[in-house]
Parts: structure tokens; sequence; C-alpha cells
């Protein structure tokens, strides 16, 4: 566990280009080695994360070629195997799938294992992932038919043995992309239509890119709701089992998770400006640029042509005063990966901040609830852990002091950008833990802090 010291910055400046997306490399991978063809993929972040996609798939039968494009960024050929066409398991035994530290990966997989009869897979992961549960997979992939364990019946490692799915609809508790995503999947396989009910809009990669491979998938508002006692407007989303994928060109965007952190460090020390270029725009991705406009964060977006059917464009940032805001449950679905950074900017605007309607935040990398309250706090923040969010009260600034990652990448850029705006400084423990989704993401902060 590597641990790096923050020191505070004279003003961020520059123009950078973040990262490829992480969530739509994996899909990318994922979906390119469900069709039939070859598919290549342009702009796949280079990260310990992704590349453990690129290896299940491999794993599963998948012929994958990868040139390094620089930045962080890989050039990828993908010969699919098609919809029918994982490796089995041999001798009698589950075929072992590593998904690293790779959530996503671990969430959306099953999916389509799951319909795959006379098959058998076992994913497993590091010790991080094995803290994070699946129950919320294994539920409905019963329903639809499957046959799948896990233990205590809530963590990896994950068994599934394929089995004959059928159509089911399934109302989700919880907004959730990954869980959709894996339903979704499944319903490529199964018998009859798939159709899952979401409280909330979560991000559309997934249906984005199933569409553009053919799959027959229609989405639809479902009208306005209440959950966790806020208002929201949820989407219904329908696909109908499909014989083929037909092979896809892809082009990453970059990732506007990645983005949000320079967008944040840019706002809280004094006299930024900051240019961020080719980020990914997907409405269903970019719910903290509302959150800080309405902080009153002077934030400029413009937009270019979409590529791949993803917008994307450039977001131009200023240090500004921020105000408090109240982020309730409708809006934590377009911002769940970025509120570890509402906590952060909260620690530096006037008046109160809280978040609520968050639960999922429990079921990341770490429980983000309970970490991002004990940074801010170790930090010199004045935070409150609450059952489905947090409170921060603003001080105007931070004093600095040691905070754990806890093995969360998130954590550890929090850490670091906290470090720039702060009195003292930051060191942060287990900084190494970035390179899951950015392993050049100290020497690009640096380069804007030059």
């Amino acid at each position: 566990m590597s641990t790096a010291r923050f020191e505070p910055a004279d003003p961020l400046r520059g123009t950078l280009r973040p990262p490829p997306d992480k969530s739509i490399s994996h899909r990318a991978a994922i979906l390119a080695a469900m069709a039939e063809g070859t598919s290549r993929i342009e702009g796949y972040l280079d990260s310990a994360d992704t590349c453990s996609t690129l290896e299940a798939v491999r794993a599963l039968g998948a012929e994958v070629d990868v040139d390094g494009a620089g930045g962080g960024s890989l050039s990828v050929r993908v010969e699919g195997i098609g919809l029918e066409g994982p490796a089995r398991s041999a001798g009698g035994q589950p075929l072992a799938l590593d998904v690293g530290n790779a959530g996503t990966l671990l969430r959306l997989l099953p999916g389509w294992l799951a319909g795959q009869p006379r098959g058998s897979w076992r994913l497993d992961g590091d010790d991080s992932i094995r803290r994070r549960p699946v129950d919320r997979i294994v539920r409905p992939l019963r329903a639809m038919g499957a046959r799948v364990e896990c233990r205590e019946e809530r963590l990896p490692p994950l068994e599934v043995q394929g089995a004959q799915l059928h159509g089911a609809e399934h109302e989700l508790p919880v907004a959730s992309a990954q869980v959709k995503s894996c339903l979704l999947l499944a319903g490529l396989t199964a018998g009859g239509p798939t159709t899952v009910i979401e409280p909330a809009a979560s991000r559309d990669h997934t249906e984005r890119m199933v569409r553009a491979a053919g799959a027959r998938i229609t989405s639809e508002p479902t009208g306005s709701g209440l959950a966790y006692g806020s208002k929201v407007s949820g989407r219904r989303v329908r696909i109908e089992p499909a014989e083929r994928l037909r092979a896809c060109g892809f082009s990453v965007p970059g990732d506007f998770s990645s983005a949000a952190f320079f967008i944040v460090a840019a706002l809280v020390v004094p006299r930024s400006a900051v240019r961020l270029e080719g980020v990914g725009l997907n409405p269903t991705r970019v719910g903290l640029l509302g959150i800080l406009n309405r902080m009153g964060a002077r934030i400029e977006v413009s937009e270019e042509p979409p590529l791949g059917g993803e917008p994307r464009g450039a977001i131009s940032v200023r240090h500004s005063p921020l105000h408090a805001t109240r982020v309730v449950a409708g809006e934590v679905p377009l911002a769940i990966d970025e509120l570890p950074l509402v906590g952060l900017a909260a620690c530096f605007a006037k008046g109160e901040t809280v978040v609520s309607g968050a639960a999922e935040l429990r079921h990341k990398e770490s429980d983000r609830i309970a970490t991002v309250v004990e940074a801010l706090r170790a930090m010199g923040g004045e935070a409150e852990e609450r059952e489905d969010g947090f409170a921060v009260r603003g001080t105007g600034g931070l004093r600095g002091g040691v905070a754990s990652s806890h093995g969360d990448h998130r954590l550890a850029m929090v850490g670091a950008v906290a470090g720039l705006a702060s009195r003292d400084g930051v060191e942060v423990a287990g900084m190494d833990a970035a390179s899951v989704s950015y392993p050049g993401f100290e020497a690009d902060l640096r380069y804007l802090a030059k």
C-alpha cells in the first residue's frame, strides 16, 4: 500500500483530456465478446479494472488484441464468440474467472453466463470484491430460472450454472445501472421479453450499446413517483430475446467521473481555471453538474458532435464561492460515483449540505457513506454519517491531515484533491488504489498544479 502527500497548491491552470470512460469500456468489451464478428474499440481505458474485463472475455474464448494508444487509452480488437459461445468448464469444475477489483464486471457478466445451459463458471476477485454484495443480481436472475450461488447468500465468490432462462418483469427497489444491465444481458438469451422497471433513471450506456448491436430494446419514462420520500421519474426498459448481436465499432469518450475530480479541484483551489476536453456528456451521467451549479459553481459546457451514440464535449471550470445544497434520491443515480466529491465541495461551501436517498453508496468499493465521512473528518471537515447519506457543514476549507483510501480508488483521489485545497496538505494512505480506474491521475493532477 503506497502513501502519497499532496501539498497546498497554487492555482490550477491548463487543459486536460481525462482518460476513457470506465463504464463504457467494460460494456464495450463484454458486448463485443457477445457479438458475432470483429468489433473494434477505440479509446478503451487502460486500467486494472478494465484489463480484468479483457482477461475475462479472453478466458471465455474471445480473441482479444490490444495496442497501446497512449494517455491511458488502448485500441482493442475483439473477435466475438456469439451469444451462445462462452467457453464451458472442464472436468466437472466451474471455469474460474478472476474479476480483480472490477465490480461492474462481477455484476454484468453473470447476466450473459446465466443463460448458457451445460456450462458453469465461478467469479471471484480480490479482498475488496469479496465484500461487495451480489444478492441484488442473484435474486432477479433466479426469478428468471438461473442457477446462481454465492457466499452467505450475498457475497462473492459467485457461482453460475447455466440454465434456460425465461423472460420476467423486474421492479428494482433501488436504481442501479449494474443490476439493470445484468438483467438486460440475461434477457438476450431468455425465452420471452424481459422488462426492468427502475424507480429513477440510471446510466443508460448498456441500452445504447445493445441497440447499436441490433437488439430490440425500448425505454420509456414511468411518470413521477416517490422514492425515499422524494419525487422522481423512473424508467421502464424492455428487451426482446436475440438470435445474435452484430459486431460494432465503439468510440469511448472521456470519463466524466474522472473529469469530476478536476472540476471540483478547480472550484475549491483559489484562482484556478481548468478546461477538460473530450468528456462524455451522457445525460444519465452528469448529475454532478446540476448539483454544483446549484452550489454556485462557474462551469461552462460546450458540446461536440456525438460519436458512437454517446454525447461528448468540453467543460471549463473556474474557482467559485460555493453555498450549500440538498441532494435528494432522484438525483443520486445520475451522480452516484461523484457524491464523495459533493461531500468534499461541501466543506468549502457556506451552510450545511445534505445528501439523502444514497444508501447505494454503502455497496461500492468501500462503504462510501462511512469512509467519506471518516476521511472528511480526518482532514478537518465537519461531517455526519446518516443511514442513507451524509451531512457536511461547510467551514470554508480543510485543515489537512492523513486520510485512508480504504482500497477505494475514488477515496484516494478525493484525498489528493483535498490536499491541494487544504491549509496544511494531506497524506493519502493507499494512494495506489487510484490505478483501478485512473493510473495517470497523480501525474495529471500535478500537471495542472505545476
